[in-house]
């Protein structure tokens, strides 16, 4: 093989010497690149879908409220009388089956601690009363009035279940893995992996509170789809909502222009001797979209401009609910600027783990996120946009029908995996509706009860995705339970 100097021009048979050094991975420009790229932790991934709907989408962006460390079924969306009834009682005492003894019980037990069985020793009363609402009806919690006025535009899920008794199944019901399996790219991921960019100068999916350790951004993290997928955590702050979100002071915006496209440049050069490299024109395009978002971040988290009268919707004019409130019309500001993924945590991270002062601890929580999230829902509906968005609302696990008594307490509920509620509303999903149940105690998910991956699978489908069409080469998206749309909830 014959390698020709630069100004040679090309011949049949030969390779440019400039390309052979690329090819070869010795060219000054893919040393220093792939030194750069591995110090940013950017690996190759496959590339992506045609980033258009399978099918006919029945949604445009999705906005997922997560409310970490398990609130429980029993007090706020799942009603169960018999648990009053039968206070105080074990389960073996009550006319039911023992639902430790369920064969349902083994079949969904996959704790990473153990499989937790005779612990639960005397049934736990309902801490809060329920009230019907709607013409539909529906009963819902006393600590959720808000939200329980909303209940004709909402679908309610009673019957699911995961895997984990341990609050890693915070990451499960984000990637459809338990922590024992192999980590797979969060929900979140594979939507925007799925769809194109809505809008050129905000990132795809954004997270809105929630947690910092690594253990746990595994819930909106893209791994192997590449950095470009991931989830971007935004604060609500204009004058810093990312890292770098702002130019230095002392420098103008046309010297900082000047700079970007000096990097551009180089980059395309390297581009050309490196076409398939998808890892290249992520970065090529981070670095657009990183001047780009300068502006248009801050002016989406910029929540002054929002009417005093929409501000009292979501509760920003009380400090008890500001923080949810700011989340959640924050939510509402994004999907508006044609952000693909919205994971909104309106409560602090975890609060909801009830071990003890369930009544307590469950009523302060309600109280802070009730009202933001009723007037999340009320505003998307005014405005037109539930026939564009969906919305998800969910937690980790529930909490169990027996009272908590591992950490010596009498007045809380633990980890129960084994049946909770979820719901849904907006684009594409009934309203005023309830969909499969929980046993008479509350305890397991029956009729016959949907692992985490059927939200999953209802929310791509909405999106117009099959998830089994989501494929790479090499990886399978949740090969194993993989997931159905929950059909019954949609229209």
């Amino acid at each position: 093989m014959t390698i020709h100097q630069r100004d040679a021009g090309p011949c049949c048979g030969c390779v440019p010497r400039r390309t052979f050094l690329a090819d070869m991975g010795m060219g000054f420009t893919g040393l220093a690149l792939g030194s750069l790229l591995l110090d940013d932790g950017i690996s190759r991934a496959a590339a992506a879908p045609t980033g258009k709907p399978l099918f006919a989408p029945k949604a445009k962006s999705v906005i997922w409220v997560f409310l970490s460390g398990g609130y429980s079924q029993l007090e706020t969306f799942d009603p169960k009388p018999a648990l009053t009834k039968y206070a105080g009682k074990t389960f073996k005492e009550t006319p039911f089956d023992d639902p430790l003894k369920s064969p349902l019980h083994d079949a969904r037990s996959r704790s990473v601690i153990e499989k937790v069985r005779d612990k639960y020793a005397k049934i736990y009363p309902t801490q809060v009363g329920f009230k019907k609402y709607g013409e539909s009806g529906i009963e819902v919690s006393d600590w959720f009035p808000h939200v329980g006025s909303c209940v004709d535009d909402i679908s309610f899920v009673r019957n699911m279940y995961t895997t984990d008794n341990d609050h890693a199944a915070e990451n499960q019901i984000h990637t459809g893995r338990h922590k024992l399996d192999e980590t797979q790219p969060s929900i979140g991921a594979w939507v925007t992996y799925g769809l194109a960019s809505g809008n050129g100068n905000i990132p795809q999916f954004v997270v809105l509170g929630g947690p910092t350790r690594p253990d746990t951004s595994q819930s909106f993290e893209s791994y192997y789809l590449g950095p470009k997928y991931g989830g971007i955590p935004i604060a609500l702050d204009p004058n810093n909502p990312l890292p770098y979100g702002r130019r230095s002071g002392d420098i103008l915006l046309e010297e900082q222009r000047n700079e970007f496209d000096l990097v551009n440049k180089l980059n395309r050069l390297a581009a050309v001797e490196y076409p398939n490299d998808d890892a290249l024109s992520a970065r090529i395009r981070s670095y657009e979209l990183a001047f780009n978002m300068q502006k248009a971040v801050p002016e989406a988290v910029d929540l002054a401009g929002e009417t005093k009268e929409v501000q009292q919707l979501y509760g920003l004019d009380n400090s008890n609910t500001r923080l949810a409130g700011r989340r959640m019309l924050a939510a509402r500001r994004m999907v508006e600027r044609g952000v693909r993924f919205v994971q909104v945590y309106p409560s602090p991270y975890g609060v909801w783990d009830s071990h003890k002062n369930l009544k307590k601890l469950h009523a302060a929580q309600s109280a802070k996120v009730d009202k933001p999230v009723a007037g999340l829902l009320k505003d998307l509906k005014r405005r037109g946009l539930m026939d564009d968005v969906l919305v998800v609302f969910c937690t980790e696990f529930g909490r169990t029908p027996a009272v908590e008594e591992r950490s010596g307490g009498t007045d809380g509920r633990d980890h129960h995996p084994h049946g909770f509620t979820v719901w849904f509303a907006g684009a594409g999903v009934k309203g005023g509706h309830v969909h499969g149940a929980t046993d008479e105690l509350g305890f397991h998910a029956i009729e016959p009860g949907h692992y985490i991956t059927d939200m999953h699978a209802t929310v791509l489908h909405l999106m117009g995705l099959d998830g089994r069409k989501l494929e790479i080469p090499g990886r399978k998206r949740l090969d194993v339970d993989h997931g159905t749309p929950i059909r019954d909830i949609l229209t």
